[in-house]
């Protein structure tokens, strides 16, 4: 894992002065990272996406595959900066052709995520990269790795703009080409 290499000089301060803290969201406890701010500014948007991208500019990626829903709104740009195609990955019944399904553990139960099976062509060995707002626990990451890979394609790397290093996706993704912008 390499956190803030990718950034020019001052974009990681940037980035966390932009970034909201809110307390006990979703429930009490939690101090949830709202990245809402940093969208809202048009230039820091753009910066924080294209050094999300450019991190792997040379890795001749095809495919940005972006997780629910957050993901979304920063895999595209991302996708866009590579000329690369985009494919959500989503909860399970909220894509309307025919899925591929993954189960993944939570904390207490477990939940599924879907990709389109057309998505693109898993037979030609697509080159992902991964993409998300933050890496927590590091389950959905994991599961939509391993969801992708059994469709045939190469996962290149995973690109986040946070990663939580209190919690243990860091540990669950080592060994992995990971990218975050802000690192707590």
């Amino acid at each position: 894992m390499t956190a803030n290499d990718t950034a020019a000089p001052g974009l990681t301060d940037r980035i966390k002065r932009a970034i909201r803290d809110v307390p006990d969201f979703p429930k009490p406890g939690i101090i949830f990272k709202d990245i809402t701010p940093l969208l809202a500014e048009a230039s820091l948007f753009r910066e924080t996406t294209d050094a999300m991208a450019d991190a792997f500019a040379g890795d001749r990626i095809t495919h940005v595959v972006a997780i629910e829903s957050r993901g979304f709104i920063l895999g595209a740009p991302v996708a866009q900066r590579l000329s690369a195609g985009l494919v959500p990955v989503r909860k399970a019944g909220k894509l309307p052709a025919k899925t591929v399904a993954e189960e993944y553990a939570l904390e207490y139960g477990t939940d599924i995520l879907e990709v389109h099976a057309d998505a693109c062509d898993w037979s030609r060995k697509p080159r992902v990269l991964i993409v998300d707002d933050v890496l927590a626990t590091g389950g959905t990451a994991d599961a939509t790795r391993r969801l992708i890979e059994g469709l045939g394609a190469e996962v290149v790397g995973f690109s986040f703009l946070i990663a939580l290093s209190f919690l243990p996706g860091l540990a669950k993704l080592h060994g992995r080409t990971l990218r975050a912008l802000v690192t707590y």
